[in-house]
C-alpha cells in the first residue's frame, strides 16, 4: 500500500514495530484505529549477531504479513543533532541515518540492516523512524551542554542527547492517563531500569533532564556499563596501562557495571538470589545501583523544584520489588513512600493488574508523591508515533 492509499484510509492501518538492539530484535503488529492499538502477532529474537538480523527481519514479516502490512515503524536509538521527530523513510533520510553510525557504532548497523530488509520486502509500505533521543530535544541548553569550550562543541556536536525516550515518553503519557492529568503543570521523574537505565525529569510533559548523555555511558550504573565515572580516571588508564581506544571501549561498555562489581553477573535476578547466599559482592552491586537511582532521583526534585509522581519501569523496575524497595528507601523526606504489600504484588503483566489491587500505584500512605509501576511498551508506542505522522 502506499502512501497516498494510506493516508486516504485513515480509519485504522496495520503498522510493524520493528526495535533492534544490539543483539534482540523485538516486534509487535498492530492495528492502529481511533487512538488505540491491537495486537495482531508479536515476538522476539534474542543473541543476534550482526549477520542474523536480515534473517531475522524476513522471518518476522512472514509471520506477520497474513494479517496484512500497511506500515512500518522502525526504532533508531540514535538522531543525532537533525532528527527529532518521527520522521518518514526516504532515500535521502537512509543515507543520513547512515552517517550516524559514528555516533552509535552498536546499534546503527543492526537498524540499519532490518531497515533495509522491510523495504525489500516489503517496497509498498511506508516506513517511519521514530528516535530514542527524539523525547529528548527539549532539554534546556543548561542541561544539554557539557562545560567544554563553545566552539568546539559546536563544531562536532558535542552535547547530551539522552537516550531511551520512546520508553520515557510512553511511561509519562500512560502515567498522567493514568492519574488523569493534563501535561501542563505536572512533574515527573521515570525511571526506566533494565540493563541499560536512565531516568528522566519531565515538567508540563516535556524531558527536562536526562541521566545519559551523548552516550549511553554516562548515568547510572547498568548491566556492563560504568555510569558516571571522573574522565581523569579515563586519562590515568591511558596513562599508566596505555589501553587501546577498543579496550577503553570493551571496559567501560561491556565489562563494568553490575558485572564488573559483583564479578558474577549483569542481572539483577542473579545477583539478588546470590546476595540472599551471603555474595558481598553481588550486594555492594545491588547496593550501587540502587543508590545511584536514588541519588539521581533527589537530584531531579531539585531541578523540577518538586515531583508529583514518580513511574518505574524497564525489565528491572517492572520485575524486581527488592530493588524498587532499595531505592525508595530513604525518600521519605521527599514524600516518597512504597506500600511494601503493594509493591511486592503488582502485576508484572503489561494488561492484567492483581487482583488485589485497583491500579498499578504502588507507593504508600502518608507519601506526598505518587510511585507507580508501568510496563514499558516501546513497540506500541513506536506503531503510534508512526501512525499519527502518516495519518497526518
Amino acid at each position: 500500500m502506499d502512501l497516498d492509499a494510506l493516508t486516504a484510509n485513515e480509519s485504522s492501518m496495520n503498522v510493524l514495530s520493528l526495535n533492534a538492539g544490539s543483539s534482540s530484535l523485538k516486534y509487535r503488529l498492530f492495528r492502529v484505529s481511533e487512538g488505540s492499538e491491537e495486537v495482531l502477532c508479536q515476538g522476539e529474537g534474542e543473541r543476534l549477531t550482526a549477520s542474523d538480523f536480515p534473517a531475522a527481519t524476513r522471518k518476522v514479516i512472514e509471520e506477520c504479513q497474513s494479517h496484512g502490512i500497511d506500515a512500518v515503524g522502525h526504532r533508531f536509538v540514535h538522531g543525532g543533532p537533525d532528527f527529532f521527530e518521527p520522521t518518514l523513510v526516504t532515500d535521502e533520510v537512509r543515507e543520513r541515518l547512515r552517517g550516524l553510525s559514528e555516533l552509535d557504532p552498536l546499534h546503527n548497523p543492526t537498524e540499519m540492516a532490518v531497515m533495509e530488509e522491510a523495504r525489500r520486502l516489503l517496497p509498498g509500505a511506508p516506513a517511519v523512524v521514530v528516535f530514542d533521543t527524539a523525547f529528548h530535544h527539549t532539554l534546556p541548553e543548561v542541561a544539554s551542554r557539557y562545560a567544554l569550550p563553545t566552539d568546539l562543541s559546536e563544531r562536532l556536536g558535542l552535547r547530551r542527547y539522552g537516550f531511551h525516550g520512546i520508553s520515557h515518553r510512553y511511561a509519562s503519557e500512560r502515567l498522567l492517563q493514568l492519574m488523569g492529568r493534563a501535561p501542563e503543570g505536572t512533574k515527573l521523574i521515570t525511571c526506566h531500569l533494565g540493563s541499560g537505565a536512565s531516568l528522566c525529569a519531565i515538567r508540563d510533559g516535556r524531558s527536562v533532564d536526562t541521566s545519559m548523555g551523548m552516550t549511553p555511558l554516562e548515568g547510572l550504573a547498568m548491566g556492563t556499563r560504568c555510569g558516571d565515572l571522573d574522565p581523569g580516571l579515563l586519562l590515568y588508564l591511558l596513562r599508566t596501562q596505555h589501553m587501546s581506544v577498543d579496550a577503553l571501549d570493551d571496559l567501560l561498555n561491556r565489562k563494568s557495571g553490575l558485572l564488573g562489581l559483583s564479578g558474577r553477573s549483569a542481572d539483577v535476578r542473579d545477583l539478588e538470589e546470590a546476595a540472599g547466599q551471603g555474595d558481598t559482592r553481588a550486594a555492594l552491586a545491588l547496593d550501587l545501583f540502587a543508590y545511584r537511582v536514588r541519588k539521581y532521583i533527589g537530584a531531579y526534585a531539585a531541578a523540577l523544584e518538586g515531583v508529583d509522581a514518580i513511574v518505574f519501569t524497564g525489565g528491572i523496575g517492572e520485575h524486581s520489588a527488592p530493588m524498587r524497595a532499595r531505592i525508595c528507601q530513604g525518600l521519605g523526606f521527599l514524600g516518597i513512600v512504597l506500600d511494601d504489600a503493594r509493591n511486592s504484588a503488582v502485576s508484572q503483566d503489561p494488561i492484567q493488574i492483581s487482583p488485589n489491587l485497583s491500579s498499578p500505584r504502588i507507593g504508600g500512605q502518608g507519601g506526598s508523591v505518587q510511585v507507580w509501576m508501568i510496563p514499558a511498551d516501546e513497540e506500541r508506542q513506536i506503531a503510534r508515533e508512526a501512525a499519527a505522522l502518516l495519518q497526518k
